[in-house]
C-alpha cells in the first residue's frame, strides 16, 4: 500500500470515528474547545501510527484520545484553580438523537458533567469508557497507564462516589419542559408567582460569567435568595427552548445574540439546580448543532 493510500486509510478511520472521539474528550473535560484540541493531537499521533500493527482502530483511537484528553484534564484543574466564580461545563446545542439516547443524554448533562468534576483525572477517565462506552478493563488500562486489576478498582470506586451525589430520579423531558416554560413565562411577564413555586427549598443556582460578564461570584442557595435573583433577570431578553447536553433548556437572547443558556436538575417535580452560562466563551457551540455519538 502507498505512503497515499494509508494517509487515506487513516484519514477515514479518523472521520468514521470522530463524533466518537469528540464525545470521549468532551465527556472528560466539559470543555467543547479543549475536546477540540484534543481532536487536533489525536490526529497528529493517529497519523503517525503504522496501521499494520493496529487491531482495533476504534479502540486505539480512543486511546490516544483517552491520554490527550488525560494531559489536557490535568491542565483545567489548574486553570480552574484560578477561575473567576463558578465554573460549569461548555453547553452545548445537541441533535434530537442525543435525547433519544437516554444513558448518553443522562451522562453528558449538566448535573452529571459537575459530578464528574469531582472525580480525579483517572477516575473520570475509566468512568467515562467504562460506564458510557462500555469498554472493556484491558483496554481502559491501556488507555490509562494502569493494570485492569487496578482499572476495576478505581472503576468501582468512581461508580460509588458518582452515584451518591447523582440527581436521585430520572426526570421525563416533559416534566423539564413544564418548568422551563414557566421560567420563559416568569421571564416574558415578569410575574414568577408559578416559577417559585417550583423551587426546592435548598436550591442551588450556578452562573457562570468567567469574569467577563455579570455573574454570582458563588453559588446562590436556597429558595429565597435563588428568587432574588431571578426578579432581577432583564424583560428585554427573549428565552426560547432548545435541546441542550442532550436535555430540555433555554438560550436566552439579548439584541439577537446569545446572552445566557439556561439548563436546569429536577428532582420530584421541582428545581434542584439552575445552571445559567453567561460566559460568551462558551456559548459559541449553542449557535449549530454538535453531533456526539457513542
Amino acid at each position: 500500500m502507498s505512503e497515499g493510500d494509508l494517509m487515506d486509510t487513516a484519514t477515514e478511520a479518523f472521520v468514521a470515528h470522530r463524533n466518537l472521539l469528540f464525545t470521549v474528550a468532551y465527556e472528560m473535560l466539559g470543555s467543547a474547545a479543549d475536546a477540540e484540541d484534543v481532536l487536533q493531537e489525536t490526529w497528529l499521533r493517529w497519523a503517525g501510527v503504522d496501521l499494520a500493527t493496529v487491531r482495533d482502530r476504534r479502540a486505539y483511537l480512543v486511546q490516544i484520545t483517552t491520554r490527550q484528553a488525560l494531559m489536557r484534564l490535568r491542565t483545567l484543574g489548574r486553570r480552574k484553580e484560578s477561575y473567576i466564580g463558578p465554573w460549569l461545563p461548555e453547553p452545548l446545542l445537541t441533535a434530537p438523537d442525543v435525547a433519544e439516547d437516554v444513558e448518553l443524554a443522562d451522562h453528558v448533562s449538566m448535573a452529571m458533567l459537575l459530578v464528574l468534576e469531582t472525580l480525579t483525572p483517572t477516575e473520570r477517565a475509566v468512568f467515562v469508557l467504562r460506564e458510557v462506552f462500555d469498554f472493556g478493563y484491558d483496554e481502559i488500562a491501556q488507555a490509562v497507564d494502569k493494570s485492569p486489576a487496578a482499572v476495576r478498582q478505581i472503576a468501582y470506586r468512581a461508580r460509588a462516589h458518582v452515584a451518591s451525589r447523582r440527581p436521585r430520579e430520572t426526570v421525563s423531558a416533559a416534566d423539564t419542559r413544564e418548568v422551563l416554560t414557566a421560567f420563559q413565562r416568569a421571564v416574558e411577564t415578569g410575574d414568577l408567582r408559578d416559577l417559585l413555586d417550583r423551587l426546592a427549598p435548598d436550591v442551588v443556582l450556578l452562573t457562570d460569567g468567567g469574569g467577563v460578564v455579570r455573574a454570582a461570584p458563588a453559588p446562590v442557595v436556597g429558595a429565597d435568595r435563588v428568587a432574588a435573583v431571578l426578579r432581577g433577570i432583564d424583560r428585554a431578553m427573549s428565552p426560547r427552548p432548545a435541546q441542550v447536553n442532550g436535555h430540555p433548556a433555554l438560550v436566552l437572547r439579548r439584541d439577537g445574540r446569545i446572552d445566557t443558556v439556561l439548563a436546569l436538575r429536577v428532582e420530584d417535580g421541582l428545581v434542584t439546580g439552575l445552571y445559567a452560562v453567561r460566559n460568551p466563551e462558551k456559548l459559541s457551540r449553542v449557535e449549530r448543532e454538535t453531533v456526539l455519538s457513542r
